[in-house]
């Protein structure tokens, strides 16, 4: 299935002018998502002195993060990136800033101005993944760099939701729990304006909607609907992840060790690093909607099997292996929604990915959750590799439409 002879690497990727600045700029604002939730759980727990008025609180912010973001997407299409990032960065830092100030004292805020500043900061979330993903888009015409490019952004991504708690805990150990909030909306704000200001970015050209473009007397290119195979894919990853979350703190607990759920954690992790980078380092033959029913239907095996873990080191070696295939499914579930977006559609497109991924998460751990205490834990674990299969029966047939549009897409962006 591979070629990787004359393959390029991960340092033609950086190389690329402009690709190390732009991605390390975004990199920067996006370490904010992986420090703020936990920064604002303690500080709103710190506050409140209530786990329940905390989790309402986040639950509105992370609700109004993922259900709006294809809206915020929409907008950076339309308007550009340029103009729409910095004004999201300095409303969702300005948000942040003002839970940080009514959490600093205990009973220093009602619970109403909590959920209303938290639901604000939801809605102004830059959605700098998506960006940066489209941008890489331009900046690799070619296929095999930009599978690379993907693959590590992916990797990259990841790893800052493993040390962004790290951040957060260790600034709440040695200070308020509010400072995290406020390092969280310092690291958005000035990643998000130098990300704006990078060259690659100004140069996204915004795209008019239908409406407009036909009033401009332009060709009406209408909107292309949702691709269903990444969406479904990456909501089953999303379902199956968050049950598996769940599924080790209970098998962990079944034996004593509760703590060695850290560990589980970090073999997943691992497991997703090695296999993300290995995965992109290869140019495949196969297109990637081929793939990535291949790839989720791997990591539903690896996940079934995992309930037959007789103790905590085998369980440990099977999540190394379920890592594995998480990135890689990831990435593809990206590259798909990207080849089939229309020019003016890519952000929108990659942020529906991540939408259903996140929406998926929650899913699947609420779900799991009302199934751990009824149903033996080798089932549930069997039961939450199910959405993982289900998503492969959307990988029937690549649309017509979709393979037509690819080369003029590839030609114009090589001509750009």
């Amino acid at each position: 299935m591979s070629s990787p002879a004359g393959a390029p690497s991960y340092r033609a990727v950086l190389r690329t002018p402009y690709a190390a600045r732009t991605f390390l700029t975004s990199l920067t604002g996006r370490l904010s998502y992986g420090t703020v939730f936990l920064s604002l759980m303690l500080a709103l727990t710190a506050s409140t002195g209530s786990y329940a008025a905390a989790g309402a609180v986040i639950a509105v912010f992370g609700l109004a993060v993922s259900l709006l973001a294809p809206l915020r997407a929409g907008l950076i299409d339309r308007r550009g990136p340029r103009r729409v990032l910095p004004v999201m960065g300095l409303a969702y830092a300005l948000a942040l800033t003002a839970l940080a100030g009514a959490t600093w004292r205990p009973g220093a805020a009602p619970l109403w101005l909590l959920v209303v500043l938290g639901a604000a900061a939801g809605a102004c979330a830059p959605p700098l993944g998506p960006v940066m993903r489209a941008v890489w888009s331009d900046l690799m015409p070619q296929p095999a760099l930009r599978q690379r490019a993907f693959s590590l952004d992916t990797v990259s991504e990841e790893l800052l939701y493993v040390t962004g708690p790290l951040l957060a805990g260790l600034t709440a150990a040695l200070a308020d729990p509010a400072l995290g909030v406020v390092g969280s909306a310092g690291l958005v704000l000035v990643g998000t304006l130098a990300f704006a200001a990078s060259p690659p970015v100004r140069a996204v050209a915004p795209v008019p909607a239908p409406a407009t473009r036909r009033r401009r007397g332009a060709r009406d290119l209408p909107r292309r609907p949702l691709p269903r195979q990444p969406l479904a894919a990456a909501a089953g990853l999303g379902m199956a992840l968050g049950a598996l979350g769940l599924l080790l703190v209970v098998f962990a607990s079944s034996r004593g060790q509760l703590a060695s759920v850290a560990w589980l954690e970090a073999a997943l992790a691992v497991g997703s690093l090695l296999g993300g980078l290995a995965y992109g380092a290869r140019s495949w033959r196969r297109p990637a909607w081929v793939r990535l029913p291949v790839l989720t239907s791997a990591l539903a095996v690896v996940l079934a099997a995992m309930g037959s873990a007789p103790g905590l080191l085998v369980l440990g070696v099977w999540t190394l292996a379920a890592g594995a295939f998480v990135a890689p499914a990831l990435t593809t579930a990206y590259l798909l929604a990207e080849e089939s977006a229309a020019d003016g559609e890519r952000t929108r497109l990659g942020t529906w990915v991540n939408t259903a991924f996140n929406l998926g998460s929650s899913l699947g751990y609420a779900g799991i959750g009302l199934l751990s205490g009824r149903l033996p834990l080798p089932v549930c674990f069997a039961v939450a590799a199910l959405p993982l299969l289900a998503s492969a029966c959307f990988a029937r047939g690549r649309r017509v439409r979709t393979a037509e549009a690819a080369p003029a897409r590839e030609a114009d962006r090589v001509a750009r």
